[in-house]
């Protein structure tokens, strides 16, 4: 067979040489440029409407936003937190479209998978024209805050096609979010990745189940539900404070109990440092009678928790039993499932998701598939099927919106009875002296005498549940006698003190209530009772409090140190030693607060997460093996070892994981060995309504400044040397003291 002549040959070579080149060229440039093409469209921008908020800064960069109306006020709330931190405000506008994964890469992708899952656009779309015409005014003002920034500084934009927002991204953002706030991640992630969870071999929780203890005795560590799943991993949904590393605490005293007549509300959330669930504090003021001081987050254009004239309110996260797992009977196929002795159609969805690798963004497709149960995961153990408490539901956008607007007990309490936000504790006070505790959980109707926590036959209907229990039926607390209530997200059912507190037993398992306590529960109860008048000085000497009371997972942990053989290894030996006479308090006055904090880390995440305890030695050897390699020594001072960190920012803090000054979770790649926190103790505020009817005052503090993402400011870090002292700033809130005190004004528009 005649071949071709050599310089044929090395021609040939060298245009398949050269198309390969352009292929890769041009394979490089799809990768580079394809998201934004096939990303959701955003739409049409809210509809055009004219918007003027006037802006206030105080001298410690906190806006103060008024405007004629509350559009125009959350057009301003938009405008200002943007000129704060647009990079992730941004970001949670492209969660709401499923294109978070273009900006963060795989984290990001995972939160987009949920947002196919659960189907949040379609939520939103469904429910959108039927929200009240207010609300809708109001996300819409905000909308076209965030466009307007957007339009100004169109350098500042991180994706392509992600501007216009419309109220719908604003609303999308509210559906895909709340459920993560109890936990659905923990549920998702073992499905998700095909993982036994312990939920399949659950007891029956049948009226035995409760475990049988007296107030200020007995232990409620052990819940009659089985361990729910470790938090996903790969699933990190940027909301809410479930997970290995949460929490808040909630006080508040009635004039009875505070000694000099002033009611007291005392907010101390528990959220990450920055990102998505980063708190923004703010004022608000319109003409038409909005009037709040306290925190948001981003993409919300309403006060989170906070106060007006006449209440106020905070929240604790609270962990009530609202998924429910169903295994499927899928026909040989795949492609049906039982039901009732039916086989209907199993509903299947192709998706995209865009994952970012460096400057690429890689297209990966992903299936998602719907039952009338709700979203389904189909993994190499089995079809599963979910169903979770507010499903379908956008009332959360209402009752927030309700909450802002209340301006006494009874606007208040009916906006909550909506049942609209799925969980979440809610703490009030008000100018009357009324204190309050509300068990905010939207519970599903069950069946009883079934194992709600473990995994239920998907073959039946009867099981797929669509009532939920009234709001009355839910535990609360109003003036009770002891007159303090507290919440550090422990069960409810500890939460007045001796005589007040509630009695588990007077609610059905099927509610799905959490019984276990965290030590800052245990450590409150105790602080709270013992303390008479607690009064401001002592409000906040329990509030910033840095003991640990020798019970639950601490004294198990203390217990099986103490009882290892150590012999043969000096330096796990003397860390034992070490640990034997620490005093219980991480107040960075004693050798072994370091050591303490690091070894109980492990054991306080399996403890809120309901885990298994970690091996004792090992968190021994762990933390002493980091002390000695970056310390030389096993005590190092507690503020050397745990820091308040950014930038130019390098300040010692005290407390730990789980005290009532918490300091949860840190860096742990710091060169110098250091353990800079970035969760803990984040939007703190004091409320105090005097007696006989004065002004509401308050003070509040943040761990590092207003200005959350901008260096150059000089708001990014400037509250952290209070908050590292435990001292409070002002918070100015009448007209006339923004009007005093404001060292920057100016207005926004629309135009």
């Amino acid at each position: 067979m005649a071949t071709a002549p050599a310089p044929a040959r090395l021609s040939a070579i060298k245009r398949l040489g050269w198309g390969a080149l352009i292929l890769v060229l041009l394979i490089l440039f799809a990768l580079l440029t394809w998201e934004p093409l096939f990303a959701l469209d955003p739409g049409p921008p809210p509809p055009a409407r004219a918007y003027k908020a006037d802006i206030a800064r105080d001298s410690f960069g906190v806006p103060h936003i008024h405007g004629a109306t509350d559009p125009d006020v959350a057009f301003g709330i938009a405008w200002a937190h943007a000129e704060d931190d647009f990079s992730t405000l941004q970001e949670t506008i492209a969660m709401a479209r499923g294109r978070l994964g273009a900006l963060s890469g795989q984290e990001g992708a995972a939160v987009d998978f949920a947002y196919h899952l659960l189907d949040s656009r379609g939520t939103a779309t469904r429910n959108y024209a039927a929200l009240p015409a207010d609300v809708r005014l109001l996300i819409e003002g905000y909308a076209s805050g965030l466009n307007r920034y957007a339009a100004v500084h169109p350098g500042e934009v991180r994706l392509a096609r992600l501007f216009p927002v419309s109220g719908l991204d604003i609303a999308t953002g509210f559906a895909l979010r709340q459920p993560f706030f109890f936990g659905l991640d923990r549920t998702l992630g073992p499905l998700v990745k095909g993982e036994p969870f312990e939920r399949e071999h659950g007891p029956v929780l049948d009226g035995s189940a409760w475990p049988d203890y007296a107030h200020g005795g007995g232990d409620m560590t052990q819940s009659p539900s089985p361990p729910p799943s470790p938090p996903l991993a790969a699933l990190p949904i940027p909301m809410g404070e479930n997970g290995a590393l949460a929490g808040s605490n909630a006080f508040a005293i009635a004039p009875a109990r505070s000694g000099d007549g002033v009611t007291r509300l005392v907010s101390n959330s528990h959220q990450p440092y920055r990102g998505g669930t980063a708190w923004y504090e703010l004022e608000v003021d319109s003409d038409a009678g909005w009037h709040m001081a306290g925190a948001t987050f981003p993409g919300m254009p309403l006060v989170a928790l906070g106060h007006n004239e006449t209440l106020g309110w905070t929240n604790t996260v609270n962990r009530p039993d609202l998924t429910d797992i169903y295994k499927l009977v899928l026909d040989a196929d795949q492609t049906h499932y039982r039901l009732d002795g039916k086989w209907l159609p199993l509903e299947k969805h192709r998706v995209i998701l865009p994952v970012k690798f460096g400057p690429f963004v890689l297209p990966i497709p992903k299936t998602v598939w719907r039952t009338q149960h709700g979203p389904a995961v189909i993994n190499a153990r089995g079809a599963y099927a979910i169903r979770y408490s507010g499903m379908g539901n956008s009332d959360n956008l209402t009752e927030y919106y309700k909450l802002n607007r209340a301006r006494n007990w009874d606007e208040w309490q009916a906006a909550l009875a909506m049942q609209g936000i799925p969980s979440t504790n809610f703490i009030y006070a008000d100018n009357t002296g009324r204190i309050a505790y509300i068990y905010n959980a939207r519970t599903p109707v069950r069946k009883p005498g079934l194992n709600w926590r473990g995994v239920l036959p998907g073959d039946r209907s009867d099981l797929i549940w669509n009532a939920i229990e009234p709001y009355s039926a839910l535990p609360h607390y109003v003036s009770p006698r002891s007159g303090f209530l507290y919440n550090s997200n422990n069960t409810p059912f500890t939460a007045a003190g001796a005589g007040s507190d509630l009695d588990p037993k007077t609610f059905p398992p099927e509610f799905g209530i959490e019984l276990d306590l965290t030590n800052r529960g245990r450590r409150a109860a105790r602080l709270l009772t013992a303390t008479n008048p607690i009064g401001r000085n002592q409000l906040e000497a329990i509030k910033y409090d840095t003991g640990y009371e020798r019970a639950g997972y601490v004294a198990a942990m203390l217990d099986a140190v103490a009882a290892l053989d150590l012999r043969g290894n000096a330096r796990l030996a003397k860390a034992q030693t070490l640990l034997g006479a620490w005093d219980l308090k991480a107040d960075g006055n004693g050798p072994a607060d370091a050591l303490a904090v690091m070894v109980l880390e492990d054991a306080m995440a399996a403890s809120y997460n309901l885990r298994q305890a970690p091996d004792a030695r090992e968190s021994l050897a762990k933390a002493a093996n980091h002390l000695m390699r970056y310390f030389g020594r096993l005590d190092p001072p507690l503020g050397e070892v745990i820091r308040l960190r950014r930038g130019n920012l390098d300040l010692a803090l005290d407390g730990g994981g789980d005290t009532l000054r918490a300091a949860t979770s840190w860096d742990k790649d710091a060169p110098d060995g250091r353990l800079p926190i970035h969760h803990g103790d984040s939007f703190i505020m004091f409320v105090e309504w005097p007696a006989g009817g004065g002004p509401v005052r308050s003070e509040s503090i943040q761990p590092y400044g207003a200005a959350t993402t901008r260096p150059l400011s000089p708001h990014f870090n400037d509250q952290a040397p209070l908050f590292a002292a435990h001292r409070l700033k002002p918070v100015w809130f009448t007209r006339a003291d923004v009007a005093a005190h404001a060292v920057r004004h100016y207005t926004v528009e629309n135009r």
